[in-house]
């Protein structure tokens, strides 16, 4: 097997955990991959370099501000072919971290319109982590999710990073519907 050095093979994620409401349980996630960085004079297209990993360039990419508001817009339940002034039936409230993608100009610009829509953002204290209900469910994913440490290669580490966190979705909503049935 061809060696790969693990330099730039990275995978990150973006997850909403819905605590209250018609969607208590739920956990929605997405994943992308990061290519190593090329060295090349003349960088080969994104297809075809997601290929050389096994991947689509659907799975490959980086999160920013786009990216972040496209998940809150879907997490949130907003239709592709919404109207501009599209709204929840009932309020929804993110609550988040300091990282640098939730605090950007082009989010805080789009703070307006996501409130007309019923989707507010609670940003915690700076160095809290421990305040985050998300923390343990990444740290969980992390580290009992992901028994094995080494991967043969981008795609299987993204593969097995998705299946970690379909199988903590699962956990997450079995957990509310046995805590629902103790309330009963």
């Amino acid at each position: 097997m061809r060696y790969e050095a693990p330099q730039g093979r990275r995978v990150n994620a973006l997850g909403a955990h819905f605590t209250h409401g018609p969607q208590s349980g739920e956990f929605q996630f997405t994943t992308y991959a990061s290519l190593p960085k090329s060295r090349a004079k003349q960088p080969r297209p994104l297809a075809e370099q997601a290929a050389k990993h096994g991947l689509t360039a659907d799975d490959v990419g980086k999160i920013d501000s786009e990216v972040y508001l496209g998940f809150l817009w879907t997490a949130a339940g907003r239709p592709l072919d919404a109207p501009d002034d599209w709204c929840r039936e009932r309020p929804l409230w993110y609550v988040v971290d300091n990282y640098s993608v939730h605090k950007s100009a082009r989010v805080q610009a789009e703070e307006p319109r996501l409130a007309a829509a019923g989707i507010h953002l609670f940003y915690l204290p700076a160095y809290s982590p421990e305040l985050s209900r998300m923390e343990p469910v990444w740290q969980n994913v992390k580290y009992h999710g992901l028994p094995v440490r080494s991967y043969n290669g981008l795609a299987a580490l993204k593969q097995a990073v998705d299946t970690a966190l379909a199988c903590k979705a699962i956990q997450l909503r079995a957990a509310r519907q046995e805590a629902l049935s103790y309330s009963r």
